[in-house]
């Protein structure tokens, strides 16, 4: 998630775990705490690649989480009983407050599709549950108000309770996004078997700051993939369209490092496309239909026509700047309510990919 809410979410739990020993202080030392995961930023790779996929990694870990949160309550409680003795600070209070704001920072990256090393230096695929967007005001406002009103008052009873009841929408919201992408999931699901489109891998990952339209993708047995948006109002089958994933092209290239890299770090959800005799590889998962997040340039052909995997690059136009078309985000929050007009998936398509889609029956 973005730092805000990180930030927030850090001074709510610590808040309300040491909000009557630390004060207001609490607030301020929970939101530092809670962005320290994210210091992994300042680390500079040779390439976007290793750039996306080594963020969220031993900084976000839980094993190492764990251990930072006891040296700190141990710091603290011997600090606190050599210059703060009237204070009450004892070792559990001050482990469960530090574990709380460090470990749920990864956890909450992990319901995002991003992708997070929670379990590193264990080489599992990162997690990604993609139960919200990246930024969603339903789960970061309540927060926000909840501090605020805490900073302003003070760490009373009533800040408490606020402060408690923010937390639990929180988590709530978290739970109502899960039960919202299984939903999509299986909407679409539905409409493929209707069809009798057979797929093998069918996933659903928020739009654009809010959790109740989709966008879903299926993987074919035979190497295409439909893309569709399904929103939690729809009373007639999702729209959607069947593109190539061209999977010949990463053959070229399949013992690259940082390809194998990017594979396990996105649980394979890659396309690939052959641009100005360039090799480049785009991550699904992220961004609307046709206009990706992150795409990268990773092969170029040699003077005998075969392909040759170099150090990547970003491919232009991509970035998560590209997410924030005005024009294409109207569409989207119009379509939470109204499947009609459709959206222009394939349209979307031709413009920012230069692909011709073949629409879903």
């Amino acid at each position: 998630m973005d730092s805000i809410t990180q930030a927030v979410l850090g001074a709510a739990l610590q808040g309300t775990v040491l909000g009557r020993i630390q004060g207001r202080r609490s607030l301020v030392y929970g939101a530092l705490l809670g962005t320290v995961p994210d210091l992994d930023v300042v680390i500079r790779y040779a390439d976007p690649v290793s750039q996306m996929t080594y963020h969220r990694g031993f900084s976000h870990s839980i094993f190492v989480l764990t251990g930072l949160a006891l040296l700190l309550a141990w710091l603290v409680n011997g600090l606190g009983r050599k210059y703060w003795p009237d204070k009450g600070y004892a070792l559990p209070r001050l482990f469960l407050a530090f574990w709380l704001v460090l470990v749920t920072h990864p956890i909450l990256d992990s319901f995002t599709v991003y992708g997070t090393q929670l379990f590193w230096p264990l080489q599992f695929t990162p997690q990604s549950w993609a139960s919200v967007f990246i930024i969603d005001p339903v789960y970061t406002v309540p927060l926000l108000a909840a501090v605020l009103y805490a900073a302003f008052k003070g760490i009373s009873g009533r800040a408490l309770r606020l402060l408690s009841l923010a937390l639990v929408f929180s988590t709530a919201y978290l739970g109502f996004g899960l039960a919202g992408r299984m939903a999509a999931e299986q909407r679409f699901q539905t409409a493929l078997d209707q069809q009798g489109i057979v797929v093998s891998h069918v996933r659903a990952v928020p739009i654009a700051f809010n959790s109740l339209v989709w966008r879903v993708l299926a993987k074919t047995p035979d190497g295409d993939y439909y893309e569709g948006v399904s929103s939690a109002f729809d009373h007639d089958p999702p729209e959607m369209q069947r593109l190539a994933l061209n999977l010949p092209l990463a053959d070229a290239i399949a013992e690259a490092p940082l390809l194998q890299r990017l594979r396990w770090f996105t649980d394979d959800w890659l396309r690939y496309d052959e641009v100005d005799g360039a090799l480049v590889v785009t991550d699904l998962r992220m961004g609307i239909p046709g206009n990706y997040t992150f795409r990268f340039n990773m092969a170029h052909r040699d003077a005998q026509g075969q392909w040759v995997a170099h150090t990547p690059t970003a491919w232009r136009g991509a970035g998560v700047g590209s997410m924030f078309n005005s024009h294409d985000l109207a569409l989207i929050w119009r379509r939470i309510l109204d499947q009609q007009p459709p959206l222009p998936l394939a349209a979307w398509t031709s413009k920012y990919l230069g692909q011709t889609a073949v629409p879903g029956r």
